[in-house]
């Protein structure tokens, strides 16, 4: 059954959360030039307790992004640079031995590797082989590390944001479908107009620092992440999200006929879910005590265009899932 927002403490966070969000784009505009809808999608994201894969080619901040978010909520943060030669190891960490100076004992002693962090960069996550991407993949879903039998649990709050470039794909290993399927958001980060570009380059080639303030801490995070589950949807926008997502899905007898024609494989549950929780993320985000259909039409490109499986007449044609996604918004009507 789900919860409610019913005491006055979860009000008060809400309202913290609307504030919160005032304040941590005000810091992010110290450093990042536009990106607005970027940024919102990221902190949606991290408030579902969801994990993002982000694309866009080089040179567009998504390390200063990533990092400076990590320093405004307090939260600790590593970047693990993907090769073809990265072992699984390299991420999770490695037991080693270790001899007692006094007894002559010798036992083993687990040393963490990056992955155990509040917030984990995976830049370039196609680029290493699928062992070690499993191994990234694991500790997202599980919150843990297994080596040698034991286990051990990763911080909380743990976002993972993986990057891809959308230009190289020689030897590179790309995720499988079930993988892609694990990442709440994908995020598509685009060139700056003419007028951001110029402000990045005066920004970034003088002299100036900026002097980031903490908004938030982990014990705050984990609160409103809980705080988001009890947002109420009500059944109008629930089914309409189920609906939007069973359009996505070729042999759907209700799917238009473009998908059945340009579609080999819509999206699952998990993408049902996750329009949810990232529309109740948004409500609270923006002041609100509900989720409402604009809040699931405002977030379907990042929850579905890594979901969809286009055929090979639809990417012979040039069309994109997010051509497709575009098209569903308007002709998907609420019921």
């Amino acid at each position: 059954m789900e919860e409610k927002l019913s005491t006055k403490e979860d009000l008060k966070l809400v309202e913290k959360l609307s504030e919160a969000r005032d304040s941590i784009l005000k810091q992010i505009k110290k450093v990042i030039v536009g990106q607005e809808k970027i940024i919102e999608e990221v902190l949606i994201a991290l408030f579902s307790k969801g994990h993002c894969l982000i694309v866009g080619v080089p040179g567009l901040a998504k390390t200063l992004l990533i990092e400076s978010i990590s320093k405004i909520l307090d939260l600790e943060f590593k970047r693990i640079q993907f090769t073809p030669d990265l072992m699984p190891s390299d991420i999770t960490g490695t037991e080693v031995i270790e001899q007692d100076a006094i007894t002559g004992k010798r036992s083993f002693r687990f040393i963490k590797g990056p992955i155990f962090a509040n917030i984990v960069l995976a830049d370039e996550i196609n680029r290493a082989p699928p062992k070690t991407q499993s191994a990234l993949l694991q500790s997202m879903q599980e919150y843990k590390v297994t080596v040698g039998g034991q286990n051990y649990q990763i911080p909380l709050p743990f976002f993972v944001l993986a990057t891809q470039n959308p230009i190289e794909y020689e030897g590179t290993y790309p995720l499988p479908e079930a993988q892609l399927d694990r990442f709440f958001f994908n995020i598509l980060i685009d060139y700056p107009s003419k007028k951001e570009e110029i402000e990045i380059v005066k920004t970034t080639t003088g002299n100036y620092e900026a002097n980031l303030s903490k908004v938030l801490n982990s014990k705050e995070i984990l609160k409103l992440q809980e705080i988001v589950r009890k947002v109420p949807a009500s059944d109008y926008v629930i089914n309409y999200a189920v609906d939007f997502v069973a359009a996505t899905r070729p042999n759907d007898g209700n799917a238009p006929d473009f998908v059945k024609e340009m579609v080999n494989w819509g999206a699952g549950p998990r993408a049902s879910q996750s329009l949810i929780i990232g529309a109740k993320a948004r409500a609270i985000l923006n002041g609100r005590l509900a989720a409402s259909i604009e809040d699931v039409k405002s977030i379907a490109y990042p929850v579905l265009r890594h979901r969809i499986v286009l055929s090979f007449k639809a990417e012979a044609d040039g069309v994109t899932s997010d051509i497709i996604i575009k098209k569903l918004l308007e002709v998907v009507k609420p019921k």
